[in-house]
């Protein structure tokens, strides 16, 4: 698998290290840890959400500040700065202020970096900060900005480019720069999933994208769709998770929760009633009030034209049916496999963006407010769920772990250490007093937290 043949050069080579499994099972890294106890270093940073990636003696990471959109390298074992490269920041495109033109986490094999500015497009540096090629893409439209992060596929750069109009999926040649296939995307609007790689043994090798309302798999070699799973929710924002052959995926959006749905009216009979200017479409006047969505207009007029015709209508009606869940999913399957590959379902106290983690047998999922679920991944099962106390607030990287430990990073900076069982008890609460927005990597016994601003390797010193 593609994954493993990077292990041995890079040890944390994309969002959520590994295979995007967010864990170093031999690892023992310190239980409790502050910016004055158990830090090696601290080296201040540009701002920025991305994670940071390692590999060799590289950590590196991205940041966008004064009209720069920057790609930087520290030392791993010092904190110094290798290399800084910046580019102009040409154009700004509209964010949740809860994104950053430097969200999207970088992807290396362990030779040579892949970066993804949404303000830009993506570009490739070797690890000592030598340009290798760029490749301008954009500008994009996306309610809340682009998010996902690209990964490696074999020689490929994959990257999602789900937006409400134009959605697609690319693959690009790693060593050219040069784009090898583009599957469109016309069933998915706004997302914010980056894509997972399975590559099951004597058979080709698969993307995995979440979207709105499914989950569709490509051929990795020409990007033909292969499968496709119904059932999901309207705008997915973690990640998929692999282990063999079954799939776990979580999706979360305000609205989906059990009991929220609301079956509309189709586009033909709404316009029947309510089109009083006969225009065809819909104003937001027209729209009549038990129907209308308690939120933003900007959300489901996708083409931003002040009206509602009748894809952005089929977007909205899915919208208020659609339900979240965490799917477990059996791959290996072809054409609809909704009805057929769906293992189990989980649909209570889900996390909005933090992805899952399973390790040692054992589903872990963190939600805002500080709750903490651990599940059974063969079934679904509810093994123990409580709150994580003194870190009661909003989550948005994702859990990580090593050794007996799992780690998770609160919004304003408390590193929560859980014990790594199903029966879980909380062991530390470490506070670093900056917010905390990326997802923390681990390599060589040493944990990498990047905080609001600066970046900090955590370990006992040698």
């Amino acid at each position: 698998m593609v994954a493993f043949a990077l292990a041995a050069s890079a040890e944390w080579p994309q969002l959520r290290g590994l295979k995007g499994l967010g864990y170093a099972a031999g690892q023992v890294l310190p239980v409790e840890f502050s910016p004055q106890k158990n830090t090696l270093w601290r080296t201040e940073v540009p701002p920025g959400k991305s994670s940071p990636v390692v590999a060799g003696k590289n950590l590196c990471l991205t940041g966008a500040w004064e009209q720069k959109l920057e790609t930087f390298c520290l030392d791993r074992v010092t904190g110094k700065y290798l290399w800084r490269r910046a580019l102009p920041q040409t154009r700004s495109e509209a964010r949740h202020p809860l994104n950053h033109a430097a969200s999207p986490t970088p992807v290396t094999d362990g030779k040579n970096l892949y970066v993804f500015f949404s303000d830009f497009g993506l570009i490739s540096y070797t690890l000592d900060g030598d340009e290798r090629w760029r490749l301008p893409l954009g500008p994009f439209h996306n309610l809340h900005g682009m998010a996902a992060s690209p990964v490696l596929a074999r020689n490929l750069v994959i990257l999602a480019c789900d937006q409400d109009t134009n959605a697609f999926l690319l693959a690009v040649d790693k060593d050219r720069g040069k784009v090898v296939w583009k599957a469109d995307r016309p069933d998915f609007v706004h997302g914010f999933s980056s894509p997972a790689v399975y590559e099951p043994e004597g058979r080709e090798a698969e993307v995995i994208l979440p979207g709105s309302y499914q989950m569709v798999s490509y051929s990795a070699r020409t990007g033909e769709k292969l499968w496709w799973l119904r059932g999901l929710t309207w705008q997915p924002k973690s990640a998929p998770v692999i282990e063999g052959d079954t799939l776990y995926f979580n999706g979360w959006a305000p609205g989906g929760d059990p009991g929220q749905q609301r079956d509309l009216p189709g586009f033909e009979e709404v316009i029947r009633f309510a089109d009083h200017n006969g225009d065809g479409k819909l104003s937001p006047e027209e729209v009549p009030v038990d129907l209308r969505h308690s939120g933003s207009w900007q959300a489901i007029d996708l083409d931003k034209d002040g009206t509602l015709n009748a894809r952005d209508w089929g977007f909205y009606r899915a919208r208020r049916a659609a339900r979240n869940g965490l799917l477990a999913v059996k791959l290996g399957g072809r054409g609809d496999v909704t009805e057929t590959h769906l293992l189990w379902r989980f649909d209570k106290s889900l996390p909005d963006v933090p992805m899952p983690l399973l390790y040692r047998n054992t589903l872990f999922l963190v939600r805002t407010g500080g709750i903490f679920t651990t599940l059974n991944p063969k079934t679904g099962e509810v093994f123990k769920q409580g709150r994580l106390q003194g870190a009661l607030e909003g989550y948005y990287a994702s859990p990580v772990a090593a050794g007996d430990c799992v780690f998770v990073a609160s919004e304003h900076g408390k590193v929560v250490v859980v014990k790594a069982q199903p029966d879980w008890e909380i062991l530390s609460v470490n506070d670093f007093q900056e917010d905390i927005f990326a997802t923390p990597a681990i390599a060589e016994g040493r944990l990498y937290v990047r905080t609001s601003a600066a970046m900090y390797a955590i370990g006992v010193a040698r």
